[in-house]
């Protein structure tokens, strides 16, 4: 009686190790001539890297910034909204990947953003300006909340972007 029992657990055994090794992945290299290699656990890893934390985010946010300031020196208001619309969404993915920095954010989600959504709707160069400058200031405020005072942000004075209106 023992004999079948071994010989099933055997069985048993042999199964199990052959259905791991059925389940270990094969390092597989995909993107432009394969620069993307290893298991799917270790591309995700290198995407994760190249996305980046939040600096990157600051780098999209920083671009849409100026773009704003001469949208409304254009007074291009639609342009305006659409840079907006891609500070918060640039915003948003980069509290995905950097979730500690959600309570430094939080007011300037709730309070900047829509203040200066509501100066757009206005369609006026002067408001704009003075709501600018208070979507500046709040842009530094959140800066020296997460300990980064010496990042001082203030109004473009050279525009780089071929965008005119």
């Amino acid at each position: 009686m023992k004999k079948p029992i071994l010989y099933l657990f055997a069985i048993a055994s042999l199964f199990a190790c052959q259905t791991n090794i059925q389940q270990e992945e094969k390092s597989t290299a995909v993107g432009h001539e394969g620069w993307l290699e290893g298991t799917s656990e270790e591309k995700f890893e290198e995407i994760a890297h190249q996305i980046g934390g939040f600096s990157k985010t600051m780098v999209e946010v920083s671009y849409r910034y100026s773009e704003l300031y001469w949208a409304g020196m254009d007074e291009n208001w639609g342009y305006a909204d659409h840079q907006v619309e891609h500070i918060i969404e640039a915003l948003e993915d980069g509290l995905k990947r950097r979730p500690e920095r959600a309570a430094s954010a939080e007011s300037f989600m709730k309070d900047a953003l829509p203040a200066i959504e509501e100066v757009i709707k206005k369609e006026n160069k002067e408001e704009f300006l003075k709501g600018f400058r208070a979507f500046t200031s709040a842009c530094n405020a959140c800066h020296a909340m997460e300990g980064e005072s010496y990042i001082m942000i203030k109004e473009p004075e050279v525009r780089t972007s071929p965008v005119r209106f």
